[in-house]
């Protein structure tokens, strides 16, 4: 009897498995709750008819190989910094406080270098956290925590 209540006692004193929501931090120590864009879907749904966002919040578009594919405004409510990042989640390219689109055809937005991720946040937030290329974020919650 002793035997099982010591067993049971180990069991309920696990402690269960927690999620980490995942986040990145800038060079500063600044940390942005991020919402992942895996799928082609939210991807091409991105920040769209978004009309608030707050500092500490952003989008992080995951790919599987490197891109050159241009990025655009269409239906964004809000203007946006557009942080390209290669692999080793350094920053290559910054798109700096980008416009919504307010008529077609929208203008796209490329990386002067090839990137494999994609960090959106409000505008002008790179600059007032010093963001440059060359800087590298932290990936905290997915990425294996590159």
């Amino acid at each position: 009897m002793l035997f099982l209540f010591l067993i049971l006692s180990c069991a309920g004193s696990k402690k269960e498995t927690e999620t980490i929501e995942p986040k990145v931090i800038l060079p500063d120590g600044f940390t942005i709750d991020v919402k992942l864009a895996v799928s082609e879907n939210e991807k091409a749904l991105g920040l769209m008819f978004v009309s608030e966002l707050p500092d500490n919040k952003g989008m992080f578009f995951i790919n599987d190989y490197d891109q050159e594919t241009p990025f655009w405004m269409k239906n964004c409510l809000i203007n946006l910094d557009i942080i390209f990042l290669n692999e080793n989640l350094t920053v290559v390219d910054i798109a700096r406080n980008v416009p919504p689109c307010e008529s077609e055809p929208c203008p796209y937005y490329f990386s002067s270098k090839p990137y494999r991720y994609v960090l959106e946040v409000r505008g002008n937030l790179a600059s007032q956290h010093n963001l440059n290329p060359q800087d590298k974020i932290v990936a905290i919650g997915f990425l294996s925590d590159k």
